[in-house]
């Protein structure tokens, strides 16, 4: 999410770290918790990342002045010393931190180039519908869906082990961004576009990420690699259009978080085309059954009441 691609001679990334080495450069700030020492005083312990990965430091003096410089979310200049201790694992010791100065960074990285507001990619994302038919088929509906399932995925990525957050909400952001090429809105009509029946919206994503990739010097093949394949699998099944099935956690979790996303948003276009009283709707394709809504003679009998 939004992890900086800094700038400068002296910019370190965390995945060029080694034990020992000083540090003095920017890093996004994470997650920020404030923990005590035995004898009651109290200490930071951050997350801080940025495009090649996360680094944990540690605050144990001045941290009232850090803390409120290290807003998760901000980019901090820190000075520390990094050391991989065998027992308490990898961290940065932080001497200072600071907010970081506009020049000190460049935020332009992958999430940024493709959907940052004003950009011709992000300003078709937030446009685009997100389907012809079954879920948000109509106009912000590919922004709306994106957003769902991102927050879905960010907030499932801390129930299960094991599973890169930042991977998975940048792939939960991304997944569907071949829509902007594959459907084409004329008026209130939606239809597949000439690209997207030559090509499929999943191809047509996957250029789109893969080439911005390309154009980003240094960025790590391996977040390369884990979020294209989120692009790629996202469908589930081959039989479903996916070139490849979920190999990756992350993988898995956008998937599931897509399909239940697409589901529920069925439910809503189902229930707009429900008569006053009706509960229960007729076949449905996306469902492959009927929608029940109990809510309905809720509302319908305190109307009455009314």
């Amino acid at each position: 999410m939004d992890q900086p691609s800094l700038i400068g001679p002296v910019k370190l990334f965390v995945r060029e770290l080694v034990d020992g080495q000083v540090v003095d450069c920017a890093f996004e700030v994470r997650q920020v918790s404030r923990r005590e020492k035995r004898n009651g005083e109290a200490f930071l312990k951050l997350s801080l990342g940025d495009v090649s990965g996360c680094v944990e430091a540690v605050a144990w003096d001045g941290v009232e002045e850090i803390a409120a410089a290290a807003r998760p979310g901000s980019v901090v200049w820190v000075t520390g010393r990094y050391a991989a201790d065998p027992r308490y694992g990898p961290s940065i010791t932080l001497r200072a931190c600071r907010a970081a100065a506009p020049e000190e960074y460049d935020p332009s990285e992958l999430l940024e180039r493709l959907l940052a507001a004003g950009s011709e990619t992000g300003d078709r994302w937030r446009a685009a519908p997100a389907a012809k038919i079954y879920h948000q088929a109509y106009r912000h509906g590919l922004l709306e869906h994106s957003l769902s399932v991102a927050s879905g995925v960010s907030a499932m990525a801390s129930t299960f082990p094991g599973i890169d957050r930042d991977v998975a909400v940048a792939g939960a952001l991304l997944h569907d961004i071949g829509k902007i090429e594959a459907y084409e809105q004329d008026g209130g009509a939606i239809d597949l576009s000439d690209a997207g029946r030559l090509q499929g919206e999943i191809p047509l994503g996957y250029y789109r990420v893969r080439r911005t990739i390309e154009g980003i010097e240094g960025f790590p093949p391996e977040a390369a690699e884990a979020v294209l394949h989120i692009v790629l699998s996202h469908h589930g099944k081959l039989e479903h259009g996916s070139p490849v099935t979920p190999c990756t956690r992350e993988a898995v979790l956008v998937h599931m978080i897509d399909n239940l996303g697409g589901t529920l948003g069925s439910f809503d276009r189902i229930e707009k085309g429900l008569a006053d009283g009706e509960r229960w709707s007729r076949f449905d394709r996306a469902l492959s059954g009927s929608a029940y809504f109990a809510s309905r003679q809720s509302a319908g009998a305190a109307r009455q009441a009314a």
